[in-house]
């Protein structure tokens, strides 16, 4: 599974962005396709997950409320809009995909990655 993310940017706080992730190859074996984010000096942290098949979202604590996951299967494409953004979005964003159910939350259960796209809230 290939994976393409675009639309990060530079962005007020209080705006809104949406990034997308384009993926191809082997999508059938996909059950969560992702966002993780890097800040900094930071660890990878989880941000919101969807399942492929179902459209499930599941969130990260500091972005539930503003963040929204979604999927368009057909186009084969995941979807995080992100509004009321603060300074501590700034970070670069990275999609990923997962091929079994569990454990959604944690790094290790994703295979695919994409390339990061930046994401920088100023004040």
């Amino acid at each position: 599974v290939q994976l393409q993310a675009s639309g990060g940017g530079l962005v007020q706080a209080g705006g809104s962005l949406r990034l997308s992730c384009a993926a191809s190859g082997r999508t059938f074996s996909v059950y969560f396709m992702g966002w993780f984010r890097q800040a900094p000096g930071k660890d990878r942290e989880f941000v919101a997950t969807i399942t492929w098949s179902g459209g499930r979202g599941y969130y990260g604590d500091s972005v539930k409320g503003r963040f929204t996951i979604s999927r368009d299967n057909v186009k084969n494409t995941v979807y995080l809009q992100m509004n009321s953004l603060k300074p501590e979005d700034t970070a670069v964003y990275y999609c990923a995909a997962a091929p079994n159910s569990g454990s959604y939350y944690y790094i290790r259960a994703y295979s695919y990655w994409g390339q990061g796209t930046q994401v920088t809230v100023s004040s």
